[in-house]
């Protein structure tokens, strides 16, 4: 027997070992056997209603802007999924393979190839088909699709690989997972952007945009695939086969980098697990932040500073903030792009904010013991509120500002900005309040642990406060909204300054009224707020 026999293929044991646990997978329950069954239907009829626009599309004018924007976004779509999507294919995470002696080439090509198993490569190569047969049109044309197919094919899964193999270590701690939270806003915000810029393209006279746009992404891989097909398809052989050297080239360079990630991650310490030099000395003042540096002494600052912590680190709390603060700036911009635009819109900021005021004690869990234990007194129950409210000023009056400010950039209102800064700060101030009531009287749990943002039980407590704050601080705003009212009836604009300091007044009476109010019922409700939040 020669020692020198060839090795087996590693490729037809991935993609064995691709199939077999997925197969076991689907074996756990049959409720992940019926989602299973259930995307791999709608995928299917997606693809082919994909397929048929495609086919409607053979011959008309804008068939190859069509075919070419398509792939573009999808591939866009297959380089951040890995992102956002950290756990989506864990039978493939290289990090399982360190301790097994494979070299990198044959790895790259079995992992490659058992990438091509799964429903989202099935989708592609069906996108990708439709895509070419709308623009294939005589010999050289066909030739060239049936390269462009699986050229485009690849390059989505080797991007997608290479990605995440890259980014392996930030995607399995704790900051991939925050990214995987915000995975939900981020697909929110595309979706939006997909709306706006269709709305302006069915505001357009023709469809020249697309040809403008198709012309530069005809250039980027994998959607120059299929503007090859669409310059051979025109009579234009050399640009065609120009058009297809980048894709070529980026596969080339993807399967590189994806070779040089998988040797780094098979050979290289990681870093978060190397400890701190011996005899080294930490200042104490690195331990905190620089924006902790301005905060004030004594427990205010330390009541926000651990807030702002919280903010930063938890990943369930960031994900909360950052929804809000993009949707907050989304929905006013997006309305003032449009031809009935407002700057009012600004005070949808301020209340999106503002709803952050509502559960408080959740983002403690079962920690809340240890602030019930600084909380002898009612004044020291009313510092804790009154911190917490604190921050909610600190990060929600600029954000309104800005807002205002930008809305009125685009809608030219700016002679609006008094009362809508009235009115926005008066909408904070009754959402303030209304959530100091419902943190204290409605408390409920965030689970650590799972995905759920409302422990089991708790559902109706969380909808009942959230939206009985959304609707009651529109009410606790009428009677500025009917000053407003009235003020533009009877033609009385030049007293609509007024609007913003009674806002501001009204808005904090409201604020310190409900801290005063719920100061002492808070200290008697310690028990009670902590067996609440505790149960997450």
């Amino acid at each position: 027997m020669s020692a020198t026999a060839a090795a087996p293929s590693l490729t037809p044991v991935f993609v064995r070992l691709k199939l077999s646990l997925m197969r076991n997978g689907l074996r756990q329950s049959g409720g992940r056997t019926a989602a299973f069954v259930t995307s791999l239907v709608v995928v299917l009829l997606i693809a082919a209603f994909v397929v048929l626009g495609f086919l409607l599309l053979r011959g008309h004018e804008a068939a190859g802007a069509v075919a070419v924007l398509t792939v573009g976004v999808f591939a866009l779509g297959w380089a951040v999924m890995p992102l956002f999507l950290p756990s989506g294919d864990e039978t493939l995470d290289p990090s399982r393979l360190v301790m097994l002696p494979l070299r990198p080439e044959p790895l790259v090509r079995a992992l490659l190839v058992a990438s091509l198993v799964g429903i989202g490569p099935l989708f592609t190569l069906c996108l990708a088909v439709g895509a070419v047969a709308s623009v294939a049109h005589g010999a050289t044309a066909t030739v060239l699709a049936v390269t462009a197919v699986p050229l485009v094919l690849l390059v989505c899964v080797a991007l997608s690989r290479a990605i995440a193999t890259a980014n392996v270590r930030l995607l399995t701690s704790r900051k991939g997972r925050d990214m995987a939270l915000l995975s939900g806003l981020v697909i929110a915000l595309g979706i939006q952007a997909v709306n706006f810029g269709a709305q302006a393209l069915g505001r357009a006279q023709d469809l020249s945009v697309l040809d403008t746009v198709a012309s530069v992404v005809g250039w980027l891989p994998p959607a120059s695939a299929v503007a090859a097909v669409v310059s051979a398809a025109d009579g234009d052989p050399v640009v065609a086969v120009a058009r297809l050297v980048p894709s070529v080239v980026a596969l080339a360079v993807l399967l590189w980098w994806w070779r040089r990630s998988l040797v780094r991650l098979m050979v290289e310490p990681d870093g978060s697990t190397i400890s701190a030099a011996p005899g080294a000395v930490r200042d104490p003042a690195e331990g905190r932040g620089r924006v902790a540096r301005l905060l004030p002494g004594g427990r205010t600052g330390a009541v926000m500073e651990r807030c702002f912590r919280y903010i930063w680190r938890d990943p369930k709390t960031k994900a909360s903030w950052v929804s809000a603060l993009a949707v907050g700036a989304l929905v006013p911009f997006f309305n003032a792009f449009q031809e009935a635009g407002s700057v009012y819109w600004a005070c949808f900021a301020s209340g999106m904010l503002g709803v952050q005021m509502f559960n408080q004690f959740g983002q403690d869990s079962s920690a809340f013991w240890m602030v019930a234990q600084t909380i002898a007194t009612p004044e020291d129950a009313y510092a804790e509120l009154r911190d917490r409210v604190y921050v909610m000023v600190a990060i929600t009056v600029p954000f309104t500002v800005v807002v205002a400010v930008g809305t009125a950039l685009v809608t030219g209102g700016w002679s609006q900005l008094p009362e809508v800064f009235g009115l926005a700060f008066a909408l904070l101030g009754a959402m303030l309040a209304l959530g100091v009531v419902a943190s204290v009287r409605y408390p409920y749990a965030i689970p650590q642990e799972s995905r759920r943002n409302v422990a089991p039980g708790q559902g109706g407590v969380a909808v009942a406060a959230i939206f009985g704050g959304m609707l009651g601080g529109p009410l606790l705003c009428a009677p500025l909204i009917g000053l407003l009212v009235w003020l533009r009836v009877s033609d009385h604009h030049a007293l609509l300054w007024l609007l913003l300091p009674l806002g501001v007044t009204y808005g904090a009476l409201l604020t310190w009224g409900a801290l005063r109010l719920m100061a002492g019922r808070m200290l008697r409700r310690l028990p009670e707020i902590l067996a609440a939040v505790g149960k997450g």
